[in-house]
């Protein structure tokens, strides 16, 4: 028996392994890649800004070297309305409202001049185009009379006092122009008209007595500008109505329903001023119980001299 035939345990084949160097530079080249993308994106963010602004600036340059003449222009006119105007205050105005228009209060702590700081250029234009300004003397509530300034001079003093603080802007023509106001525009403003101002104007819009010797203006006969400046400044007892109570198409309704009111006939008769019961109450008193006294005197004196009569005729 020959040893050699023992079993033997057979030989597995191996598989080489594959190599690693391209898988890492594949992998090398996707985060290469990568990161070149991350620096051009966040190169790119920057870049575009800066051309962003650059483009802003040359549109801001090309348009302010277009339109600074005109602007120059006006800023100059404004700055020579604004020193005029202080050259009329300082003469016309100081003496009641202080030479920077601070206002003077007395000794006895009495509003001598109030404080035009803030009021607005649309206060000024109202009381200088209507006359209440400036005052002769002071007194419980100016009137109005014949302006003493002429429209430049206005517009002068307005600016100057509007560049003193914000305040209400002479209105455009288009916020009080009412010559093409609808019927549902005047009807909306009677409402507003009965509802905000009756109590001092009457219904008719004739005015009527304050307490302490003032009295709410007739309405009859302003003009829309003056209307709707008196809206938004509130001169004197008038409160102001800004546009969170009545908003600018409201003003312009009760401008609308004011200046209609002008235009419409009165269909009963004799209107007394249409002061409501007060002038009412004085006809009834003057003219009615008045001639009835008359009529009765009258009468009385003329029995008497009847019986004097017959009794002359008797003793005769």
């Amino acid at each position: 028996m020959s040893s050699g035939s023992a079993c033997s345990r057979p030989s597995t084949s191996s598989s080489k392994p594959e190599p690693i160097g391209p898988v890492v530079r594949l992998l090398t080249r996707k985060i290469s890649a990568r990161l070149s993308a991350r620096r051009r994106s966040r190169l790119a963010a920057p870049a575009v800004l800066i051309l962003g602004l650059l483009a802003a600036g040359g549109v801001a340059l090309a348009m302010n070297s277009a339109v600074s003449p005109a602007t120059a222009h006006d800023s100059t006119q404004d700055a020579e309305a604004i020193k005029a105007g202080r050259a009329l205050f300082a003469v016309s105005c100081s003496s009641c409202h202080g030479m920077n228009a601070e206002g003077i209060i007395t000794k006895r702590g009495t509003n001598y001049g109030p404080s035009l700081i803030g009021v607005g250029a649309a206060a000024v234009d109202f009381q200088l185009e209507t006359g209440r300004m400036p005052m002769a003397q002071p007194g419980a509530q100016a009137v109005k009379k014949r302006p003493v300034f002429t429209e430049d001079e206005v517009a002068a003093i307005a600016a100057y006092v509007a560049s003193l603080g914000p305040g209400p802007a002479i209105p455009d023509k288009e916020a009080y122009d009412v010559s093409e106001a609808t019927t549902e525009e005047i009807v909306k403003g009677g409402e507003f008209f009965r509802t905000n101002c009756t109590a001092c104007h009457n219904f008719a819009g004739t005015g009527g007595a304050l307490p302490k010797g003032k009295f709410a203006p007739s309405l009859i006969g302003v003009t829309g500008k003056h209307m709707y400046e008196a809206m938004v400044t509130g001169p004197q007892q008038m409160p102001v109505f800004s546009d969170a109570v009545l908003s600018p198409e409201d003003k312009r309704a009760i401008i609308a329903y004011l200046k209609n009111q002008e235009k419409t006939p009165n269909y009963g008769g004799f209107d007394l001023g249409s002061f409501g019961p007060v002038s009412e109450g004085m006809f009834a008193w003057l003219l009615g119980i008045g001639g009835l006294t008359v009529a009765g005197i009258w009468i009385t004196s003329q029995t008497a001299r009847s019986k004097k009569t017959i009794k002359k005729g008797a003793d005769a």
